[in-house]
């Protein structure tokens, strides 16, 4: 066996030897990234927690102190998503436009991530680098099929306690999007906006679209084919 070949198989084990060992210490720090996120659903969870987990990847919200992982929002989804942020940049003079990812947080206990809000700029202070720290003016919520009854029901009651003066629920299946607006501390049912129905709020001068919008474009019409 000559020296070349010696040489050469040498540094193959060791190439081989320093990826199983990458290989090892990847797989390690996914289990304690994994272990700890499991050890913090265990416990009641504050934001302050749910800040100072690691970051596995996924996505959280907290509902009442339990941490739940929410299930990643398709391709049309996240179409339908940038579509109604464009449709609202008409109120962008008045109010700011942020969407997900992004962390509402209406209580220690409680932090939401929904697809969109809106924030007038009378309330900049609740703006911060954390998020949004208290209610904004207004939450929207796009339905996947993993989200139904959190949107329609879960989150609907944590908006309403939290005192969130609109809720929007659009729904791609139906192409329809659904009006909450609080008043007297409930939700009462504002309008079902639906095909050229245009969207309007007394609470939001500056919208005015219709919901059919919302699902045009050649983009929007291949990614809704392939749901």
């Amino acid at each position: 066996m000559n020296d070349e070949y010696k040489k050469g198989k040498a540094g193959k084990e060791s190439k081989a030897g320093q990826e199983g060992k990458e290989t090892r210490e990847t797989r390690e720090n996914k289990e304690t990234r994994e272990s700890k996120t499991d050890e913090v659903r265990e416990q009641i969870v504050t934001y302050e927690i749910y800040a100072d987990m690691p970051d596995d990847g996924n996505r959280y919200e907290i509902f009442d102190g339990k941490l739940e992982l929410m299930s990643g929002p398709n391709i049309f989804h996240q179409a339908i998503s940038g579509k109604l942020h464009l449709l609202l940049q008409s109120c962008t003079s008045d109010y700011i436009v942020l969407y997900s990812p992004l962390d509402v947080i209406l209580s220690r206990t409680n932090v939401m991530q929904p697809d969109l809000v809106l924030v007038s700029k009378d309330r900049w202070e609740i703006v911060s680098k954390r998020g949004v720290e208290g209610a904004p003016d207004l939450a929207v919520e796009i339905l996947s099929p993993g989200s139904r009854k959190r949107d329609r029901v879960r989150k609907h009651a944590v908006y309403e306690k939290h005192g969130v003066s609109e809720y929007w629920i659009v729904d791609p299946t139906a192409r329809t999007l659904e009006q909450f607006i609080l008043v007297d501390g409930r939700y009462r049912v504002g309008e079902l906006f639906e095909e050229q129905d245009r969207v309007v709020s007394e609470r939001f001068p500056c919208v005015s679209f219709a919901v059919d919008e919302l699902f045009k474009g050649d983009v929007l019409e291949r990614l809704a084919a392939l749901n």
